[in-house]
């Protein structure tokens, strides 16, 4: 079979105003997915599926992109490499969690027929062999391991076939699967930058090279370097509903709160209108990770009433399209943000876990996290016996998280408990025992950075202990714990009113002036006028 490169463009019709279309996934290629070129043995019309099908799969666009894959094996039954196509999608969005156990199974099958099968060219046989460690021996062996393995795999693959550009973007995206979430240099992550930076010059319409970009820069330290990308992805784009909401990682990291919330507003139509399916109750996954987004940028800018418009959506979810974290997560933080953001410890203490038959048990770190609203809720209500029955929760939880071997989520589900153990001691009058317990927290989770999977922490344990430390009267190094949770978490809401009342009560009247104006500008389109709002322009004009 002649080899012969293709670059398909992709093109559609844009329907909306924020370059949201309605999603084709069969049938002519009418939508806009960006530009990709990966070689192929296949036939031509087998090859239109297969790019297809790679736009989308960069897009974590993963149902489609299955269905691309296998259209194009049904075109060209001799086509192997389409297997491949199958078996990265079926590993699910790499960067949030392990493949699930259906997916191991599904692309497993699928991955052993086209090893089976032989692929018609070496460079395809390695394609197959690398994504192979992702699927053989996921039985015996941590899922960890077998990721570092397709890492390592993909870095050969890369040098063996320098021309090809796919797999430089596809090592890149390996890179940060394998990433070290306590490695401050951010190593992977820059290395996988530097990767797609000269890819991005050559090749500026390619999806998954903004993709990943924006997810090598989503630190807080190096954000500004993803705004390019950020800016660019959607457009590049428009007809997948991830490509839609990236961007907001960004400009979340950066605190630009009316960009996160026109991008995830476009992401959350765009995969509601994927599902094609007008069920009541069914909610995209892919929606509900926008919306968390959204929450929280609502959150900064006391958009109150827009959020409580979100939260009445959101709580009428019965069923998620696809079983996935990130759509449980969501589900968990969203409420949760809702009321601790505002202060509403009341409400805060009356969270369940919402639907109640969800099955969250296969989500201990999303279910953590209800428990943590509630018993930070519980216990800065005065009521300690709730709040414990919160924290023994969280602490179970935990445990789970330990014996499964996930470390990450275990730490974080630590970091939860000491922080709602500190606000028990508080409401007992131990106040030291507080402080202690509260740094403890802080400092942790300074050592560990956020999952993609979350716009931020729920309420990040360094604003905790500036507000612990407020409320015990020690204004001075209250402020000094707001400037340097601000430095990792910019342009909060509740952070920038924090340092702006810790200088007043500090006696330092020009710091607090300049808070209480930062404030005051970040809330100019606020819908509800919030008691620190009220407070600010008080002080502002005396």
């Amino acid at each position: 079979m002649k080899r012969i490169p293709l670059v398909v463009t992709l093109v559609v019709t844009l329907l909306l105003p924020a370059s949201v279309v309605r999603s084709q996934v069969t049938g002519a290629a009418t939508e806009q997915l960006g530009k990709v070129n990966f070689q192929t043995s296949c036939t031509p019309a087998a090859q239109e599926h297969f790019l297809r099908g790679v736009a989308m799969l960069h897009s974590f666009w993963l149902d489609a992109a299955i269905k691309e894959f296998s259209e194009a094996a049904q075109v060209d039954n001799s086509c192997a490499i389409a297997g491949w196509g199958v078996a990265m999608a079926w590993m699910g969005n790499p960067l949030a969690a392990p493949p699930s156990a259906r997916g191991l199974k599904e692309g497993g099958e699928v991955l052993a027929k086209a090893k089976t099968m032989g692929a018609k060219t070496p460079r395809e046989r390695d394609y197959i062999a690398a994504i192979d460690n992702i699927y053989k021996d996921a039985d015996k062996t941590d899922h960890r391991t077998r990721a570092v393995a397709y890492e390592k795999a993909m870095e050969q693959l890369s040098a063996r076939y320098p021309d090809d550009r796919e797999a430089a973007v596809f090592y890149a995206l390996a890179l940060n699967m394998t990433l070290n979430p306590n490695d401050k240099t951010y190593a992977n992550q820059l290395k996988a930058a530097g990767i797609l930076e000269k890819v991005f010059a050559e090749q500026p319409q390619h999806p998954g090279v903004a993709h990943y970009l924006i997810h090598s820069y989503d630190f807080p330290p190096i954000a500004n370097k993803g705004l390019t990308a950020a800016r660019r992805y959607a457009s590049i784009a428009p007809a997948a509903p991830h490509a839609q909401h990236m961007p907001a990682h960004i400009f979340t990291r950066v605190g630009s709160w009316q960009e996160s919330i026109d991008s995830n507003r476009a992401s959350a139509r765009a995969g509601q209108e994927a599902l094609r399916d007008n069920t009541i109750g069914l909610r995209s996954y892919e929606s509900l990770h926008a919306y968390d987004y959204m929450m929280y940028a609502f959150m900064q800018l006391a958009k109150d009433h827009e959020a409580k418009a979100l939260m009445d959506e959101v709580v009428g979810t019965r069923k998620l399209n696809v079983d996935h974290f990130a759509g449980a997560f969501a589900l968990a933080a969203i409420p949760a943000r809702y009321t601790l953001e505002r202060g509403r410890w009341a409400d805060a203490a009356a969270l369940t876990p919402t639907p109640s038959d969800l099955g969250w048990d296969k989500f201990p770190q999303a279910e953590s996290i209800v428990w943590f609203a509630r018993g930070i809720g519980a216990a800065r209500s005065g009521n300690v016996a709730d709040a414990r029955k919160s924290l023994a929760r969280i602490e179970a939880l935990r445990d789970a998280l330990k014996a499964a071997k996930n470390a990450y989520w275990a730490e974080q589900s630590d970091i939860q408990r000491l922080a709602v153990s500190a606000w028990i001691a508080r409401a007992e009058g131990k106040n030291e025992e507080a402080v202690t317990l509260m740094r403890q927290a802080a400092d942790r989770e300074d050592a560990t950075e956020k999952h993609p999977v979350t716009p931020g922490a729920l309420f990040p344990a360094r604003e905790m202990l500036a507000n612990l430390l407020l409320d015990l009267g020690q204004p001075a190094p209250a402020l000094a714990e707001f400037e340097r949770s601000q430095k990792s978490d910019p342009n909060r809401f509740r952070g920038l009113a924090g340092a702006a009342r810790a200088a007043e009560l500090a006696g330092d009247r020009d710091r607090a002036r300049g808070f209480y104006t930062k404030l005051t500008a970040l809330a100019a389109t606020a819908d509800a006028e919030r008691p620190e709002l009220t407070q600010a322009k008080t002080f502002l004009t005396k």
